[in-house]
């Protein structure tokens, strides 16, 4: 096999390409692991926290990537008309809710193939949105998607 078959080809992000990153991004790492605490295998920036809006964009694209996926979790108190299921690309995916925190959501291929990416609240600043992003994109990452955004000054002002 010759080094120009494009499936031994390892993809890595173009140098700069976080530069570029304006909301509604999603930066990928997609690699799974056993464990999800402390691992991310992404980040996504959304426009907005309108989960009916925001979803289609990023999943189109994930499933462009991996493939079927089936379900997706979110925290209900960070979206706003999160629905129970959507369609994209003429299949059905559950819309699960639970308090995964609103810095997180999981996409799940299959039964057990559980991918975790970091959301960059949609009013972050440019550039800590994609010193946040590429910090959860970073080989080796092992810091959690809560300490990303507090290290990169991403994080939502607590209301007072």
């Amino acid at each position: 096999m010759t080094g120009s078959d494009p499936r031994s080809v390892a993809r890595h992000l173009p140098s700069g390409v976080h530069e570029a990153v304006r909301p509604g991004c999603a930066l990928l790492r997609l690699q799974t692991t056993e464990s999800r605490e402390g691992v991310l295998d992404g980040a996504w920036w959304p426009r907005s926290r309108d989960a009916g809006a925001e979803l289609p964009g990023l999943l189109s694209a994930f499933i462009g990537h991996v493939g079927p996926i089936t379900r997706v979790g979110l925290d209900t108190a960070a979206w706003e008309g999160l629905p129970t299921r959507i369609v994209v690309d003429g299949r059905v995916v559950r819309i699960d809710s639970f308090p995964v925190g609103d810095d997180t959501v999981l996409i799940t291929r299959g039964d057990q193939d559980v991918f975790s990416l970091l959301v960059v609240p949609p009013e972050a600043a440019p550039e800590a949105a994609r010193a946040a992003m590429a910090q959860a994109v970073r080989a080796g990452n092992v810091t959690r998607a809560e300490q990303i955004l507090i290290d990169t000054g991403s994080a939502q002002a607590s209301p007072e």
